[in-house]
């Protein structure tokens, strides 16, 4: 890989990572504008999508690792990484999303993964093309 192309590839890599997290946080947001309607004003903030990252502690540095994961895999030729990825990131927050008490806490971990891993292969992608 010349001088160029790893530019390229690290640069999307911040991008993925950074950016990413941006807009997870963007989608917790709309997901729980459109949520207010349905409930009384008092019980939508206990239960917001943004809320229950108080549940899901360090939420930020895994979706940010998740990113980077994935994005490292997918460019190395690895698909499986994002298997691992999320079998992992699944086994370690088994006990927070099997409580229950908060059905946010599943949308936030459903909704912010998908966000990151979606994000982290279009920004694979993205590199793979510019580089290919």
């Amino acid at each position: 890989m010349d001088g160029g192309s790893a530019l390229i590839v690290t640069v999307i890599g911040f991008v993925a990572v950074l950016v990413g997290g941006l807009l997870t946080m963007l989608c917790f947001r709309v997901v729980d504008r459109g949520n207010h309607s349905t409930r009384p004003a008092a019980d939508a903030d206990e239960h917001s999508v943004e809320a229950a990252g108080s549940s899901l502690r360090g939420g930020a540095w895994i979706g940010g690792l998740e990113r980077l994961a994935i994005y490292s895999g997918l460019l190395l030729g690895w698909p499986e990484a994002i298997a691992i990825v999320l079998a992992v990131k699944g086994l370690g927050r088994y006990p927070e999303l099997k409580n229950g008490d908060n059905s946010a806490v599943a949308e936030r971990f459903i909704i912010g993964t998908f966000v990151s891993v979606l994000w982290a292969c279009g920004c694979a992608g993205v590199a793979h093309w510019l580089i290919g």
